[in-house]
């Protein structure tokens, strides 16, 4: 156990009301949160939750004032903290023991690195290398000439084609495909023909795909993932993209062919970019937002047409103003046929 003193100790700081040597025994939101539970506030509009939670302690801003009934730990990031105090309070996971499980497939010519595990009913293709300590926790599948560097991690159902290469700690959750066809047809007099996707996927280090997104092999050549970087559930990477180092993608996202993202660009939740763009280093594009030209580096665009934030913001106080300004055209109207009929009468 660990008292709400103990934390404050751990960050430098001091405990303000409440219980300094109340025992926590766990993390929580702000609104779900009871007796025995650490919970921060990072952000202000969530203040009148404060006021309300049953939590025993809160991390809070350095200039917090409020009342509440938590013990509050003042620091200058109240999430950063939450999350370090998360991973105190986090379940063990369970163990990796290294080995082949018993129903496993693996190729005669596959080189595995010490520390391996491979899980029940995953199949390792043939020339296959997968580097020290890494992990296939079940129902993989690695085409022929796989390659994965060391400490990556994939969890069940991970499906990755052939010829694909990954670095060092490489975290793919459930269902992810790599390597799968671009989607790539030639409009002929007989219907459509398959252009052939001959190219591959290759990802860094210390990169993670969230569950179920798709991962499309290049029409030719490479479709790359650099370095760190972070993608969500259900998102998918067509042929020939590359995502620069430590860009971060929110769920169901979707980039068409050959976009080119800079590094550190972050990418909210259903937006979508147009095939052959290019999105410039430190980016920002808000959540379902539709991108049709290419991002300058450091902008913020939102709304469809994306276009400058601010812009954007513009445009839907015009578009809100439409009913009010209805009225005022039907007004208007009225008022010149009543000059007219006069004119005429």
């Amino acid at each position: 156990m660990i008292t709400a003193e103990d934390i404050a100790r751990k960050f430098e700081t001091t405990v303000i009301g409440g219980d300094p040597r109340a025992q926590i025994s766990g993390v929580a939101g702000i609104r779900e949160a009871g007796p025995g539970d650490l919970t921060f506030l990072a952000n202000y509009r969530y203040r009148g939750f404060a006021a309300k939670t049953s939590a025993t302690a809160m991390l809070a801003p350095q200039d917090w004032q409020d009342a509440t009934d938590a013990a509050v730990i003042r620091v200058a990031d109240p999430e950063a903290a939450f999350m370090t105090m998360a991973e105190r309070f986090a379940p063990p996971k369970d163990p990796v023991t290294p080995g082949i499980h018993a129903t496993a497939v693996i190729e005669p010519d596959v080189e595995l690195g010490a520390g391996v595990s491979i899980g029940p009913y995953c199949v390792v293709g043939k020339g296959c290398r997968i580097g020290a300590r890494s992990v296939l926790v079940a129902n993989c599948v690695l085409g022929s000439h796989v390659t994965l560097g060391e400490n990556c991690f994939f969890y069940p159902m991970v499906s990755v084609r052939e010829y694909c290469r990954f670095g060092d700690r490489v975290v793919l959750h459930n269902g992810v495909v790599v390597g799968s066809d671009g989607f790539g047809y030639e409009a002929t007099d007989d219907g459509l023909r398959k252009i052939p996707q001959t190219g591959i996927v290759v990802m860094g280090d210390d990169i993670e795909i969230g569950a179920n997104t798709a991962i499309d092999r290049a029409r030719f050549g490479v479709t790359r993932i650099e370095n760190g970087v972070k993608v969500d559930n259900l998102v998918q990477i067509a042929h020939n993209v590359t995502l620069g180092a430590h860009s971060v993608i929110a769920g169901m996202t979707a980039f068409a062919g050959s976009v080119i993202v800079g590094r550190k660009v972050q990418i909210g939740g259903q937006a979508a970019v147009s095939g052959h763009l290019t999105v410039g280093d430190g980016a920002v594009i808000a959540g379902r937002a539709g991108v049709t030209k290419d991002i300058d580096p450091g902008r913020f665009v939102s709304g469809f047409p994306a276009i400058p934030h601010d812009r954007e913001l513009q445009r839907q106080a015009h578009v809100m103003r439409l009913p009010h300004l209805k009225k005022r055209v039907a007004e208007l109207e009225r008022r010149i046929r009543d000059l007219e009929r006069k004119e005429t009468s």
